[in-house]
C-alpha cells in the first residue's frame, strides 16, 4: 500500500464532502479510487481531480461540463484541456454576468416597492 493514497474517510474530510457526494462522483466516472475489497483508496491523481471538480462547481459549472472537460485532458492533453476551459470559462462568465443583471434588477424592484411602502405607512 502506497503512503500516497488516501482512504475513503480520510477523502471526505479533506475535501470536506459527504460519502454520499463521493460515491455520487464515482458513480458517474468524475472519480475513479483504487478498490481493495470493498474499500477505496484515492490517490494523487484523484485528489487533483476532486479539487477541479469543486472549484468547478463553485463556479457554477454541471458535474456533466465537468466530466466532459476532465475527459478531454485523459484523450487530448493539457493543450486541449487549456483551450476547452477557456471556452467553458468564457461561457460562464457570460451566464454569471446575466445572473448579475437579473439580480440588480430584482433588488432594484424590491427596494423600489419596499420604499413606497414605507412611505404609506408615514
Amino acid at each position: 500500500m502506497s503512503d500516497t493514497r488516501i482512504s475513503f474517510k480520510e477523502m471526505c474530510a479533506k475535501f470536506d464532502v459527504t460519502p454520499r457526494t463521493l460515491r455520487y462522483y464515482e458513480y458517474i466516472e468524475l472519480l475513479q479510487p483504487e478498490r481493495e475489497g470493498r474499500s477505496r483508496f484515492y490517490g494523487p491523481r484523484e485528489c487533483a481531480r476532486m479539487t477541479l471538480i469543486l472549484r468547478g462547481r463553485r463556479f457554477g459549472f454541471s458535474l456533466e461540463d465537468i466530466r466532459q472537460w476532465l475527459l478531454i485532458y485523459e484523450h487530448e492533453g493539457t493543450e486541449a484541456q487549456m483551450r476547452a476551459w477557456i471556452e467553458l470559462a468564457d461561457g460562464q462568465l457570460a451566464e454569471l454576468a446575466d445572473q448579475r443583471k437579473q439580480l440588480d434588477e430584482t433588488i432594484t424592484e424590491l427596494e423600489r416597492l419596499r420604499d413606497g411602502v414605507k412611505a404609506e405607512l408615514n
